[in-house]
Parts: structure tokens; C-alpha cells; sequence
């Protein structure tokens, strides 16, 4: 499937994304501008399972995703209309490899308006879908699994520091955090 027919149908002109993991520290596409905003009606949670990047087929690790309920602050990435067609591409190779995620267009607020942006939602029928599991599953498995894109702790650190830069306390990642550091220094 390709991004042309993979994603909804696509505003004309300039495109927000909206990131809430390492698209935030690392999007890997050129932008415009990028902004603070909020989307509401999901919630940042390590509801995904990795088999590639953070975790290996024998030991999956944990990514974030975009699950029902609650609201996300997170960035919005401003993509120039004429860079939206490349920009997709390279999302698609990025976070549509598994298929775990549903592209969506979805209304958000940044820069005190409202916007719609394009979002990864995670895929509640996909079998790499972890659902809502409790703080010591999510726990030892950062601390303990690794894949492609280096260790998981590492993935939540900076995840944690970037929401920390735009002053944004998560205070159940910060807890899953303190957890798993607890799981690393028991080894």
C-alpha cells in the first residue's frame, strides 16, 4: 500500500503532524515550523510492542502510541504543501513498516487554535498492540529489551527529556522511568 492511498484523504496546502514519541526529538523530515499542541480524546502510552527498533522478535520491547481516552500534549511539525508528498513518504517507510499504527487526520490545538494534523494512532486489533498493561510489565521490559534503534531505556529517556525541555511533566512516564532504572540496578 502506498502513502497516496494509505492515508486518509489529505488537506491541500501546508500539513501539521502531530508527534508524541521520538518524532518529537528525532522527526527526520524537514518542516516548517514546529509548536507545542494538544490533541484530545488519546493518551501517550507504551502500548506497541517492537520487535525491530527497541526489541527483537525473541524479546519485544515497548514503544509509545496513541491510545483512546485522555489528551496528549505533544508537537506539531508544519510541513510546507510542497514538501507534504516526500514528508508522507518518509513517515510511511518510518511508522507504517508493521502496520500497527491508523493514520489519521485529527483536530488539534496549537498556537492557540485549532488545527487538523496528521497522527499515528495505535491499532487496538494489531497484534503488536499491547493494551493497557500494568506499571511492572511496562517496567522491566524498557529496562531489559533492546532492538535495531538501541536500548528501550534510551528510547524513554529522551522522550522524558524532551517533554522535560518543553516543560511538560509526564508524570506516569516519570514513573515507569524510576521503575525501570529500580529493574536496571537489581541486574
Amino acid at each position: 500500500m502506498s502513502p497516496a492511498n494509505g492515508y486518509p484523504p489529505l488537506p491541500a496546502g501546508d500539513l501539521w503532524i502531530f508527534a508524541y514519541g521520538s518524532l518529537m526529538w528525532d522527526p527526520g523530515f524537514e518542516f516548517l515550523r514546529a509548536a507545542p499542541a494538544l490533541l484530545k480524546g488519546y493518551h501517550r502510552a507504551f502500548c506497541v510492542y517492537s520487535t525491530v527498533y527497541r526489541g527483537t522478535p525473541e524479546q519485544p520491547g515497548l514503544v509509545l502510541g496513541l491510545d483512546r481516552g485522555g489528551a496528549c500534549k505533544g508537537i506539531a511539525f508544519l510541513v510546507a504543501a510542497g514538501n507534504v508528498g516526500k514528508v508522507t513518504g518518509q513517515l510511511w517507510q518510518r511508522e507504517m513498516s508493521r502496520r500497527v499504527y491508523l493514520p489519521r487526520l485529527l483536530p488539534v490545538e496549537v498556537e492557540s487554535r485549532k488545527a487538523i494534523a496528521l497522527a499515528f494512532l495505535a491499532d487496538p486489533r494489531h497484534e503488536a498492540y499491547a493494551g493497557r498493561l500494568d506499571l511492572d510489565h511496562v517496567a522491566e521490559t524498557i529496562a531489559k529489551c533492546s532492538g535495531a534503534g538501541g536500548a528501550n531505556m534510551e528510547y524513554l529517556e529522551n522522550t522524558l527529556r524532551h517533554l522535560d525541555e518543553m516543560g511538560l511533566r509526564e508524570g506516569k512516564l516519570h514513573e515507569v522511568l524510576r521503575a525501570a532504572r529500580a529493574r536496571c540496578a537489581e541486574t
